[in-house]
C-alpha cells in the first residue's frame, strides 16, 4: 500500500514539473513580440517629427530707446482768486469756467455803495483837516514872526507850533483813510491777474464773501503738463527738451517736449517726476495718461513677436540646432518695434552667431530636445499689371 502511494505521489510531482516548464514556455514565447513592438513604437515616435516650422533668425535694426511712463495732465500754473473785501455782496459773475480771459480782465464786481459812501465821508474829513491846518499854519507863522519881541510867551509860541503838527498830521491820516477807500474800491472789480483759462468758479452772485475766500481757479496762459512718474533707475537718463509722445485716454496722440526734471525721488514710491510742456490739444487737467520718452536710436537683436514662448511668466525661444532637435532658451525681452521685439540676455554660447534658426512661431507646442521638420519660409507677393 505505500508502495503504490509512493507512485502516485511521484506522478503528481512529475505532472506538475511539466505544467511549469510549458507556462514557462508559453510566457516566453509571447512576451518575446509585445516586447520588441513596444521598441518598435519607442523608436518610431523619437524619430517622428513633433511639428513642422518654419524658422527666423536675429535681424540687427535700428530701434528707439525709449522710456515708458504714466503720469497725470495738470496745470503748468494755478491761480486762486479771492475775495480781497470783506462784508461785500456779489453784484456781478462775468465769466465762466471755461472761459479764456485776458490779463486785467473783470471777471465780477461786488456791490460798491457802501464803500463809496465811506469815500464821499473821508473826502470830507480830508477837506476840514485841510482847513484846519490852514488856520493853524496861519497862526503858527504869526507867532514865528513876532516871537523875538517878547510879545507872546514861551508857552503860547509852543501852543500854536503844536496845533499846526497836529494839523498837518490830521491831513496826512484822512489821506491814508482816503487812500485805503480808493483801494477798497478798486477790489469791488475783481480782475484776471493773468492770461489763462477759468478752470473753477466758486463766486455766485448774491453771496456775501469773505475776505480771502476763493472765488475761481485760473489755468495760467492756458499751458498745460505732464507729470511722468520715472523709476529711479530711469530718471537720470531723460534730459530737458528731449521730445516727449503722449497717447491720451481716447487714443489721440500728442508731442511734447520735456521742460525739467524733478531733483528729489519721492520717499514713498521711490519715482522721480518729469514735467513735460504739452501744446494746446485736447488734453484736459486732470486726464492720466501714457507716454514714451524718445532718447536715442541703437542697434539691437531681435526677433518676431510670435517667435516668443511665454510659460510660467518666463519668456522663451526655441532655437532650431543642425539636427533639428529643438533647444529652448530662456531670455529677457526688452523694447519694440512693429511686430519685432529685442531680445536681450542670449549668450555666445547659445547662438554661436547672427545665423542661428529659432521657431518663427508654434513654439508653444514645443519642448526641449522636441524633433521638428524645417520647411523654408514663403513670402506671397501681390503683383500688379499696368
Amino acid at each position: 500500500m505505500q508502495i503504490r502511494t509512493s507512485r502516485f505521489g511521484n506522478k503528481i510531482w512529475l505532472i506538475l514539473v511539466i505544467i511549469i516548464i510549458a507556462l514557462f514556455l508559453v510566457f516566453k514565447h509571447f512576451s518575446k513580440p509585445v516586447t520588441q513592438t513596444t521598441s518598435n513604437v519607442a523608436n518610431n515616435t523619437s524619430s517622428s517629427p513633433a511639428l513642422t516650422v518654419q524658422t527666423s533668425k536675429l535681424i540687427n535694426i535700428e530701434m528707439d530707446n525709449t522710456i515708458e511712463a504714466n503720469g497725470s495732465i495738470q496745470p503748468w500754473q494755478e491761480s486762486i482768486i479771492g475775495a480781497e473785501v470783506s462784508g461785500l455782496l456779489l453784484k456781478e459773475v462775468l465769466v465762466n469756467v471755461g472761459d479764456e480771459v485776458k490779463k486785467g480782465q473783470t471777471i465780477a464786481k461786488f456791490s460798491s455803495s457802501t464803500i463809496e459812501a465811506e469815500l464821499a465821508q473821508f473826502t470830507a474829513t480830508l477837506a476840514e483837516a485841510k482847513a484846519n491846518y490852514i488856520e493853524a499854519n496861519s497862526n503858527a507863522e504869526r507867532a514865528r514872526s513876532i516871537k523875538e519881541m517878547g510879545v507872546l510867551s514861551r508857552q503860547q509860541i509852543d501852543q500854536f507850533m503844536s496845533t499846526e503838527a497836529v494839523a498837518k498830521a490830521r491831513i496826512e491820516s484822512a489821506e491814508a483813510n482816503l487812500n485805503v477807500q480808493k483801494i477798497k474800491l478798486n477790489q469791488t472789480v475783481v480782475t484776471a491777474p493773468d492770461a489763462g483759462i477759468i478752470s473753477t468758479r466758486t463766486a455766485t452772485v448774491g453771496a456775501v464773501a469773505n475776505q480771502g475766500q476763493e472765488l475761481f481757479r485760473l489755468i495760467r496762459q492756458g499751458r498745460l503738463e505732464w507729470r511722468a512718474e520715472i523709476t529711479s533707475s530711469d530718471i537720470s537718463k531723460i534730459k530737458t527738451n528731449e521730445p516727449v509722445t503722449l497717447t491720451l485716454p481716447n487714443g489721440q496722440t500728442v508731442n511734447g517736449k520735456v521742460r525739467i526734471v524733478s531733483p528729489s525721488i519721492d520717499n514713498q514710491t521711490r519715482n522721480g517726476l518729469a514735467f513735460v510742456d504739452l501744446p494746446k490739444s485736447a488734453a484736459k487737467a486732470g486726464m492720466y495718461a501714457r507716454g514714451s520718452f524718445h532718447l536715442s536710436q541703437n542697434k539691437a537683436l531681435t526677433l518676431p513677436a510670435n517667435a516668443i514662448v511665454l510659460r510660467e511668466g518666463f519668456a522663451y525661444v526655441m532655437q532650431v540646432k543642425a539636427d533639428h532637435r529643438i533647444k529652448q532658451i530662456k531670455v529677457k525681452l526688452a523694447r519694440r518695434s512693429a511686430d519685432r521685439i529685442e531680445i536681450t540676455s542670449l549668450k555666445e554660447d547659445d547662438l554661436k552667431d547672427l545665423n542661428a534658426d529659432f521657431v518663427s512661431a508654434g513654439g508653444a507646442f514645443l519642448a526641449d530636445g522636441d524633433l521638428v521638420r524645417v520647411v523654408p519660409n514663403t513670402l506671397t507677393t501681390n503683383s500688379s499689371t499696368n
